[in-house]
């Protein structure tokens, strides 16, 4: 089975919490045990009924006490598919922790509390969604029983969220009317929404294409590990093992080595120690060339004709992640995939509004939770892509010199 990795972002109070306890609920994905406690735990409620929030509150409980979670992580199965959900705060002073949980996100949820519609939080959601180039989109629309499962509510909402998407350049969004205290439309068909016609959001999360997302044009291939056994049997063996970040190799591929721009072709692929005809992204995978060629861990090899930036002035947006804040003509370390470079801010842009995208000049300083535009120089030439384009080589982190803390997180331009 493939693994849809998703993301879940809305306001306080849209039913976040209670939209993950119902994805488990329903899904039967809680241990005995668990459920025991939770019906223990909501025999305090008039109604009797299940508080499904509380199979989230423990973390919620945790952040409160001090202790610094990044990103919580849920995971759960059907028969068709396996689930992590990246469980991050949505508050604007927690954009980091988002920033984090959204970088390798397939798809991301952001609920709409349907008395409500679309508001600021909604935008920033979808805001940061649209910087991460985050493939798929669904827009919950929660709380659809305090609306009488009014379906003009519910176009409303629609139509108001397209007006965001246009400007954002939003691309495959699904919409879903749904009540996740009652579990309407979550694993179940609502049968008092009956002019909802659409998929409910369980279905949509296991029958949405994962693969579509994966680049399979570009080849890309980070190399983690010279391989150099030295032993009698294996005397000449030399490969170069990492993991393809997009696209495909296969024998008699001509190929560029970068930074250097050394050209060679693939004499051998190996894929779980046998050779194959071809490894694609995601895969694992050792490459041999036809000759010797000066390659060390951090460098990357692509096709041949492919396009690769390769540059020590960079453009990047930069969300800040510390308390310390970042200043022009600091030094860092910058961790793209397998290859660490020492780097240092030439210039601040511009800080981007992840509320309003309106773009706040003379900034001198970037303070924890910002995303700002800088110019970046690195000690030796760099071989990037376009965080828009390719997503796994066109991001990096920045980390400081000192603590060896991540400090960034980068989005090349």
């Amino acid at each position: 089975m493939d693994i849809l990795r998703f993301l879940t972002a809305g306001s306080v109070d849209d039913g976040k919490s209670t939209l993950i306890g119902r994805l488990l609920y329903d899904s039967k994905n809680i241990l005995i045990d668990q459920l025991e406690a939770l019906e223990r735990s909501s025999k305090l409620r008039e109604d009797g009924s299940v508080d499904l929030a509380l199979l989230t509150d423990g973390l919620r409980a945790e952040r409160e006490q001090g202790i610094t979670i990044d990103v919580a992580y849920k995971y759960f199965s059907t028969p068709r598919r396996k689930f992590i959900i990246a469980d991050a705060p949505g508050h604007i002073q927690y954009t980091r922790n988002m920033v984090t949980g959204a970088s390798n996100a397939d798809l991301i949820i952001i609920l709409v509390d349907a008395r409500n519609g679309v508001i600021e939080q909604t935008r920033r959601h979808s805001i940061i969604a649209s910087l991460l180039n985050i493939p798929h989109i669904v827009v919950a629309i929660n709380k659809m029983d305090l609306v009488d499962y009014a379906e003009e509510k519910f176009q409303t909402i629609v139509s108001d969220y397209n007006k965001v998407a246009e400007a954002l350049n939003l691309k495959d969004i699904n919409f879903i009317p749904i009540s996740a205290l009652d579990g309407d439309n979550i694993v179940e068909a609502s049968k008092k929404m009956n002019w909802y016609q659409g998929p409910t959001l369980m279905h949509l999360l296991e029958t949405i294409e994962v693969q579509s997302s994966v680049n399979l044009t570009n080849a890309r291939f980070p190399v983690q590990l010279v391989l150099r056994p030295q032993v009698d049997e294996l005397h000449d063996y030399r490969g170069y093992a990492g993991k393809i970040e997009s696209g495909f190799f296969k024998k008699g591929d001509k190929i560029k080595v970068f930074p250097s721009g050394v050209p060679a072709t693939i004499a051998a692929v190996e894929v779980n120690n046998k050779i194959a005809d071809v490894a694609f992204a995601p895969q694992s995978a050792v490459l041999h060339l036809d000759e010797d060629v000066d390659i060390s861990r951090g460098d990357m090899i692509v096709k041949e004709d492919d396009l690769l930036k390769v540059a020590q002035e960079i453009e990047a947006l930069v969300c800040w992640m510390d308390e310390k804040p970042m200043q022009v003509r600091n030094r860092y370390i910058l961790q793209h995939n397998s290859r660490r470079e020492i780097v240092i801010i030439r210039d601040i842009k511009y800080r981007l509004n992840v509320n309003t995208l309106e773009k706040e000049d003379n900034i001198s300083s970037a303070q924890l939770n910002e995303v700002v535009k800088v110019a970046l120089k690195t000690a030796s030439p760099l071989a990037y892509d376009s965080y828009r384009n390719i997503r796994e080589t066109g991001g990096a982190i920045l980390i400081d010199e000192t603590s060896f803390v991540t400090v960034g997180a980068v989005l090349f331009q």
